[in-house]
């Protein structure tokens, strides 16, 4: 079973003012997420060729985090078939304190395929 964490510092940048996720100077969840898919990606060895994608999301945000929290994000595959992983996730902050946990889904894909039926934006 494959598992990682990442521990990050909230700034103010990564608030609910800042992102626009609400009025408050606590952690946004947007920004909680993106810590948690960070662990995912961070819990699948891809070669160079290969990447993954988030296609589902289950998130409980459990408690709030201050500027200067100091918050782990921890992601453990929990179930692969072929191409499909799943992930259950969390996050502590520095005194244990449960703030998140769920559920994150990505798919494995060649990333020059996956890139190549993308079309810019304009043509």
């Amino acid at each position: 079973m494959e598992s990682a964490s990442v521990t990050h510092v909230v700034t103010s940048g990564d608030t609910a003012r800042a992102l626009g996720s609400g009025d408050l100077e606590v952690l946004a969840t947007p920004r909680l997420l993106a810590w948690l898919e960070e662990a995912t990606c961070a819990a699948l060895e891809l070669n160079e060729t290969r990447t993954s994608v988030g296609t589902r999301v289950e998130l409980e945000h459990l408690a709030a985090s201050p500027v200067g929290a100091t918050v782990t994000a921890t992601a453990t595959q929990v179930y692969a078939d072929g191409r499909l992983v799943r992930f259950q996730v969390a996050a502590q902050d520095s005194s244990g304190t449960l703030l998140a946990s769920g559920e994150v889904r990505r798919v494995v894909v060649d990333r020059e395929r996956f890139l190549s039926r993308i079309a810019p934006v304009g043509d």
